[in-house]
Formats: C-alpha cells, sequence, structure tokens
C-alpha cells in the first residue's frame, strides 16, 4: 500500500509540472502577442513619415507576432494533454521539437523587429 501512495505521489508532481510547463507557454504566447500589439502600435504613434513599405512591413510583424502567440497557445494546450497522457502510462519523454519549435518562434519575432529597426532608423 505505501508503495501506491509513493507512486501517486510521483505522478502529482510531474502532473503539476506538466500545468507549470503550460501555464510558462501561456506567458510566452501573452507576451509574443503584446509585443505584436505594442510594436505595431508605437510604429504609428511615433512615426509620423512612415514609408507604405514600412507600415506594412510593421503591421506583417504585428500579425505574425499575433500568429505565433495563438499557434504556441494550440500548441502547449496540444503538448500539455499528450503529456498527461504519457505521465499517466509512465511512458513520457522530454519533447525536444517542441522546445526547438517555441525558441524558433520567438527567434524569428526578435529577427523581424531588429530587421525594422535596421530600416527605420
Amino acid at each position: 500500500m505505501h508503495k501506491d501512495h509513493d507512486v501517486e505521489k510521483t505522478l502529482i508532481q510531474q502532473h503539476l509540472a506538466n500545468e507549470r510547463t503550460m501555464l510558462a507557454w501561456t506567458r510566452t504566447a501573452i507576451a509574443l502577442i503584446g509585443i505584436g500589439f505594442l510594436v505595431t502600435n508605437l510604429h504609428y504613434t511615433i512615426e509620423t513619415s512612415g514609408t507604405s513599405n514600412t507600415d506594412s512591413f510593421i503591421n506583417f510583424i504585428g500579425f505574425f507576432s499575433v500568429f505565433l502567440g495563438i499557434l504556441t497557445i494550440i500548441l502547449s494546450m496540444i503538448s500539455y494533454f499528450k503529456n498527461a497522457k504519457s505521465i499517466n502510462n509512465q511512458t513520457f519523454h522530454s519533447s525536444r521539437y517542441t522546445v526547438i519549435l517555441l525558441g524558433v518562434f520567438v527567434l524569428i519575432v526578435a529577427i523581424l523587429f531588429a530587421i525594422y529597426f535596421v530600416i527605420s532608423i
């Protein structure tokens, strides 16, 4: 009986860690969405002589950031349920691809912002 309690306790800790991971992904998604809105809003508030190309590029960055944020939320939910199932089956393996994918998302947004700042100077 004592061993079953220990296994249950371990699974609870793993499920709670899974929830914290999903919440961290959600915070990252909110940050991506917020940055998209922030940069777009700042561009139109500060820049008075923006060209059509610059305006289109900043709109693309804003939409792309929101899209990546929404995609991150969807991927975090998929990962959460997949991990919960594998924790229950005790077949959990860390998901390197989702971590790499999220890193690539953030890197793409950062590169787009860098390009914007270079062309807007």
